[in-house]
């Protein structure tokens, strides 16, 4: 069964259940009437909102689309959402939050409302565990439409795990941190993620030539 059927059938399910039943006798999914391909970015997130097709749809609060704006030059790209990020619904939330926004702003002189902020996995892990492969691929389809969607001149991944799942590389992280790669249409820049960052406060140097690295790619395009 395809991916969108599951989306349809869980979807039907959980606003049955939510509004009292315990059963319902078998349906059929039409697929050329009861599934549409997002049009817009706001279609995709709306489908991303109500969206069953994981495990991660029982323990989160809600799933986050993604926040900025959807026709920006840069998307910022993490793994997954984080415990304090899921039950404030908040993007720059916390201290790696705080010094995220800081390089956005102090260095590569952009407001956050500027550029596009998501995650490759849409939801806070099961007991902030790292998220499964099938996890992952029940979210992989949605983050690649939001590129297409968005078209940003430079693509920046927080972290390995963001870069390795995005760009399907087992590249050593230390290899590829700060080089302008090749994605696609896009050019894609893997950075150490603030987390890592807070917690190596010695690579901060290293972090902003990279930070340099991105703004000297934005400028020139």
């Amino acid at each position: 069964m395809k991916s969108f059927q599951n989306l349809v059938l869980l979807q039907n399910l959980h606003r049955l259940k939510a509004i009292g039943f315990d059963y319902i006798d078998p349906f059929n999914i039409n697929e050329a009437t009861t599934f549409t391909s997002p049009k817009s970015i706001e279609d995709l997130n709306k489908n991303i909102t109500t969206c069953y097709l994981c495990d991660l749809s029982k323990s989160r609060t809600q799933s986050m689309p993604g926040y900025g704006n959807t026709d920006a030059d840069l998307m910022i790209i993490d793994y997954s959402v984080s415990d304090n990020s899921d039950k404030k619904n908040s993007y720059y939330n916390g201290r790696s939050g705080e010094t995220l926004q800081k390089m956005v702003e102090n260095v590569l002189k952009l407001k956050i409302d500027e550029i596009y902020f998501t995650h490759a996995i849409k939801c806070k892990p099961l007991n902030s565990n790292v998220p499964s492969s099938s996890e992952w691929n029940s979210c992989k389809s949605y983050i690649l439409s939001q590129i297409e969607f968005v078209k940003p001149k430079i693509i920046v991944t927080l972290g390995k795990e963001a870069y390795s799942k995005i760009s399907e590389e087992n590249d050593n992280f230390e290899d590829v941190r700060g080089h302008i790669i090749d994605f696609k249409k896009y050019k894609l820049i893997p950075i150490y993620h603030p987390q890592f960052l807070l917690r190596n406060p010695e690579l901060k140097k290293i972090a902003l030539n990279d930070l340099k690295t991105i703004k000297s790619c934005l400028d020139n395009h």
